[in-house]
C-alpha cells in the first residue's frame, strides 16, 4: 500500500500496477507527439521494439493497436506501422464510430445532429458571404449546375448536395470547420431518410441553393442565412 495525504493526515491508498503495454504506449506516443517520429515515418519493427523495451510481443501489439485507435499510426499487414499525418479530419474521424453508434441507438440523437447542423451551417454560410472570392463563387455556381443536371437521379443529386454544402464550409479556410462539416454530412447521410426524395423537393432545394449563391455573391450574410434556412426547413435535413 502507498501513503497519500488527506485532511486527516497520511492514509493508505492502493498502488495500481500498470500494464507493460501502457508503458510502451506512453513512450511511443511521446516520441510521435514530440516529432522524433514525424508523419510518414515508419516505426521500428515489433522485434526491434521488443528488444528496446524488454517486453514481449503481446505488449508491443497492444500498444501499437492503441496508437492506431488514437489515429496516430496506420497498421498494414506485412508492413511496418507508420505515423499518420496529423490533421483536423483525422482528429474528427476518431469520434466517427462513437457517433455512428449513438445515432443508431437513439432517434433523439439524430434530431440533435440536425439541430447542430442547422446552427453550424448558419455560421458557415454567413462566413462564406464575407470571405468567398470570385473562384469560390464560380465553383458554387458550377455545383448548383451539376445538381440541376442530375435532378432526376436522387442518389447523384444528394451527392452533389453534399459537395455544395462542403464547399460552403471550405470557404471559411478553417480546417476544423471543413472537417466538422464533412463528418456531420456523412452522419446525416448514413442515419436518416434522405431529403429531396421527390423531384419537386429537389427543385426546391435547387432554388434555395441558387439563392444562397446569389446572396454570397452579393456579400449579403442575412440573405444567405435566410436561403439556407429555407432549404433546411424544406428538406428537414
Amino acid at each position: 500500500m502507498a501513503l497519500r495525504k488527506s485532511n486527516e493526515g497520511l492514509v493508505a491508498a492502493p498502488i495500481v500496477k500498470r500494464k507493460l503495454s501502457d508503458h510502451v504506449l506512453d513512450r511511443l506516443k511521446a516520441m510521435i507527439t514530440s516529432g522524433e517520429y514525424p508523419p510518414g515515418h515508419a516505426l521500428p519493427s515489433e522485434r526491434e521494439l521488443m528488444a528496446s523495451y524488454g517486453v514481449g510481443r503481446p505488449a508491443i501489439r497492444e500498444a501499437m493497436q492503441a496508437l492506431a485507435n488514437m489515429g496516430l499510426i496506420t497498421i498494414k499487414h506485412g508492413e511496418r506501422a507508420r505515423v499518420r499525418p496529423l490533421s483536423a479530419k483525422a482528429a474528427v474521424g476518431q469520434i466517427d464510430l462513437v457517433a455512428q453508434l449513438m445515432l443508431s441507438a437513439s432517434p433523439t440523437m439524430l434530431e440533435n445532429l440536425k439541430d447542430a447542423r442547422r446552427f453550424f451551417e448558419r455560421g458557415m454560410v454567413r462566413e462564406a458571404a464575407q470571405k468567398a472570392d470570385s473562384a469560390d463563387i464560380e465553383e458554387l455556381g458550377q455545383l448548383v449546375e451539376e445538381q440541376a443536371a442530375v435532378v432526376g437521379d436522387a442518389e447523384a443529386f444528394i451527392a452533389a448536395d453534399r459537395r455544395f454544402h462542403g464547399k460552403i464550409a471550405a470557404i471559411s479556410r478553417n480546417a476544423i470547420f471543413d472537417a466538422v462539416s464533412e463528418a456531420m454530412l456523412g452522419w446525416l447521410r448514413d442515419h436518416q431518410v434522405e431529403p429531396s426524395a421527390t423531384i419537386a423537393q429537389r427543385r426546391l432545394a435547387l432554388q434555395a441553393h441558387a439563392a444562397i449563391v446569389n446572396s454570397i455573391k452579393a456579400r449579403d450574410p442575412d440573405g444567405a442565412e435566410a436561403a439556407l434556412l429555407r432549404y433546411l426547413d424544406q428538406s428537414d435535413a
